[in-house]
């Protein structure tokens, strides 16, 4: 089993980052073999301030060894120091359809009234999103619902190069789904994703918050006023609810009904603060390595340099093969 996933550097990270990928990176290192990258060529499809856009990739890479991604067992690394990225991503632009990139639902989204003015490389990042994992030939990959989409893009690109050169160039990623929080919600909106761009600060956990700030914003989650049920189909139509639910099952490693049966029939005047002090004995400890951490840059440019000669030696075969296939001259 080989894993590869990646993560934006935006900075700022918060508890839907890590409930939703970051922890289930770090059970997956004791599953088989591990590639984590930092996205930062996906970054640049936007405008980045370019010393904001370096010190993201580093603190970054704090949070993540912080949260217990190990760099001695598994491969983290950054896009750009391994150049077989965008190597492979331009083979397969020449051979995917515009047709199935004009699908593609997060263009839209992103784009919103001025995809004009948008770059080329945010209509085609899902291509280099294939080649991210193609290039590694991954047996799995972790999505979340709303990137499913995507790793079947993935899929269909591998197939066709395959097809078309007559080889067997790419293997076919399956996709991994975390059985547990696959996506954390807004603690003001059960609707909406859990994200940094939101501009209540009371909408999400900051990886970088403190104990106290950290219980305030349990506290002052929103719910309804309803006690908890005792069992997951009445939190169907109650997303606050559900989402909180969520939220204490990720960080206590228990399955939702494991959480409705201690809690199910009692209010969220027990509940909430139950949560709160999960929440700061699980973070907590994270937040203290991660402050440490983001202080010694030296140890973290050697993780990351590390991590991609490890990640370029393994890109490089496919990379050839590829370029083999397609009758490209390189010898």
């Amino acid at each position: 089993m080989r894993t590869v996933s990646g993560i934006q550097p935006t900075g700022n990270l918060h508890l839907g980052n890590y409930l939703g990928a970051i922890k289930n990176w770090v059970k997956m290192q004791d599953e088989g073999e591990c590639l984590f990258f930092l996205a930062d060529l996906h970054a640049i499809t936007v405008h980045n301030d370019p010393e904001e856009l370096s010190n993201n990739c580093r603190e970054m890479v704090a949070a993540l060894v912080a949260a217990g991604v190990n760099p001695d067992t598994s491969i983290l690394f950054n896009q750009a120091r391994v150049p077989a990225h965008a190597e492979l991503a331009w083979m397969l632009i020449c051979n995917t359809p515009m047709g199935w990139l004009d699908r593609m639902t997060q263009f839209k989204e992103k784009s919103g009234k001025h995809k004009q003015r948008s770059s080329l490389g945010l209509y085609g990042y899902p291509v280099l999103q294939a080649a991210d994992v193609l290039v590694y030939q991954a047996t799995h990959v972790p999505v979340g619902e709303d990137q499913k989409q995507h790793l079947e893009l993935a899929r269909d690109i591998a197939s066709k190069f395959n097809s078309d050169t007559g080889t067997e160039t790419f293997l076919l990623p399956e996709p991994f789904i975390g059985k547990t929080a696959a996506r954390i919600m807004s603690l003001r909106d059960g609707a909406a994703k859990m994200s940094k761009s939101d501009p209540s600060d009371l909408s999400r956990i900051n990886m970088s918050d403190d104990n106290d700030t950290i219980a305030r914003k349990m506290k002052k989650a929103k719910t309804d006023p309803e006690p908890l049920p005792d069992n997951l189909a009445d939190l169907d139509d109650r997303p606050e609810a559900k989402n909180l639910v969520s939220i204490y099952a990720a960080l206590a490693d228990q399955p939702q009904d494991a959480v409705l049966a201690e809690y199910g029939g009692k209010g969220f005047g027990d509940f909430k603060p139950a949560l709160a002090d999960l929440a700061v004995s699980k973070l907590s400890p994270i937040r203290e390595r991660f402050e440490e951490l983001r202080k010694d840059k030296t140890a973290i440019d050697a993780i990351l340099r590390s991590g991609s000669e490890k990640a370029s030696a393994m890109a490089q075969p496919t990379v050839e093969n590829a370029y083999a296939a397609l009758g490209l001259l390189r010898n």
